[in-house]
């Protein structure tokens, strides 16, 4: 499923994701389907997916949502080996389910939707933080949905809210500190205005009335989970710990660039989000307590080799052992098809007719098409890179060039104007 995945075969991996028995977990069975439809441009099909895989972590969320130590407890049950459990994912994999979402509601044009979905994100992200006690990086690409969605709507100030929660969070400050500056000025936020400009520089000048477009991009496949292990033979039996850790993997392209073809004006990229560095710092918070764990089944089954040594003698010892280390095994089920990071990007545009490309840059192009854009409107082009391949949908303006590709059928609406 996955390989079909790498290669761009989305149907072949989406059915096989969806079958129960690929993945051998009502969570992640549904999220991987999701994001492969996601990566298809096929955005009811993904929100169905999707939906799927949050109703089943539902009540764990809820739990975290009014407790953070209540809902941690919960998932804390002690088994012969981790992945003997039901799986209901990593703190960052459940924020991630909601952030997906709210990309196939902006996909439909559902401005709501993505408010919905975003909302529930950053409250499942404050619990995990309040949890260990510490702030992750993370945030950047709901609180920028969000801003954009605020935006398309003339919401600026609830726009500039989201932007100054970015820049707080030191997550996509690129595109938060210029949005600050150009919204600062805007609405007139004299008390705040030069701390922007002074950090990100002066506010640049836009066409009357300028139309704009807005990248969002899952870049690469995310980090797998590998397995840490330390045997220690006694005289007893034999104790084994087993922890999972993250390996991150090679990403041949590292930015993407919007061009405007007439005029070889190129925006590249800001990250976002680099979400298999919030993976990483989310596991290292839990790994005292997973080793913990493996701790206490190790004293357990060392106590049971002992008993079954004092009345079996060798054999009794050699079974215990092996049992040990048979079934003392990390939990190394992770959600496979996320991306390596977000990125984002904007570009301002005269009101009127432009043709568009998109560049993995280190990868593919292709050419977005072209477009008649109003006074104000805003494109919004989700795109996702695999390897070197690139997958791009632009959503809303009016399609001028019929002889070319066409997006997904499911790409088709139109975002809402201002």
């Amino acid at each position: 499923a996955l390989g079909d995945f790498q290669a761009g075969r989305f149907e072949a991996s989406r059915k096989a994701f969806a079958d129960p028995d690929t993945t051998g977990s009502e969570f992640l069975g549904p999220s991987e389907a999701g994001t492969v439809a996601l990566a298809a441009g096929d955005w009811a099909r993904a929100r169905k997916h999707l939906d799927q895989a949050a109703a089943y972590v539902r009540e764990v969320e809820d739990r975290a949502l009014v407790s953070a130590t209540e809902a941690a407890e919960g998932l804390a049950s002690l088994a012969i080996n981790e992945g003997v459990k039901s799986y209901y994912g990593e703190g960052y994999e459940r924020v991630m389910i909601h952030v997906m979402l709210a990309l196939t509601y902006l996909g439909e044009g559902s401005l709501e939707g993505v408010w919905v979905e975003v909302r529930r994100a950053n409250r499942l992200l404050e619990s995990e933080e309040t949890l260990y006690e510490k702030s992750y990086q993370a945030g950047g690409m709901g609180n920028f949905m969000s801003a954009v969605a605020y935006e398309l709507y003339g919401e600026l100030a609830d726009a500039y809210i989201d932007y100054k929660r970015m820049e707080a969070k030191g997550v996509g400050t690129e595109l938060a500190g210029r949005a600050l500056v150009r919204l600062g000025t805007r609405l007139g936020r004299d008390d705040e205005l030069p701390t922007w400009i002074e950090r990100y520089g002066p506010d640049v000048e836009r066409p009357d009335g300028a139309a704009s477009v807005v990248l969002l991009a899952g870049v690469g496949l995310g980090p797998y989970k590998e397995e840490t292990t330390l045997t220690l033979p006694l005289p007893g039996g034999t104790v084994q710990w087993s922890v999972p850790t993250f390996r991150r993997r090679p990403q041949p392209v590292g930015r993407l660039a919007l061009v405007h073809v007439p005029s070889g004006t190129r925006v590249t990229s800001s990250e976002l989000e680099n979400v298999a560095q919030v993976a990483a710092a989310n596991l290292d918070d839990r790994i005292g307590w997973l080793a913990a764990k493996s701790a206490v089944r190790a004293g357990l089954k060392y106590a049971a080799t002992n008993a079954l040594a004092e009345e079996h003698g060798a054999i009794g010892w050699i079974v215990g052992s092996v049992f040990t280390m048979a079934t003392e095994r990390a939990d190394l089920r992770c959600w496979t098809t996320l991306p390596d990071s977000w990125h984002g990007a904007r570009m301002f545009l005269a009101p009127g007719v432009h043709e568009l490309s998109l560049e993995a840059v280190g990868g593919q192009s292709t050419t977005l098409g072209t477009y008649e854009l109003e006074r104000g409107e805003t494109l919004v082009v989700i795109a996702r890179t695999l390897g070197s391949r690139l997958y791009a949908y632009p959503i809303g303006g009016r399609r001028i060039d019929p002889a070319a590709p066409a997006p997904a059928p499911e790409a088709a609406p139109a975002v809402p104007q201002p």
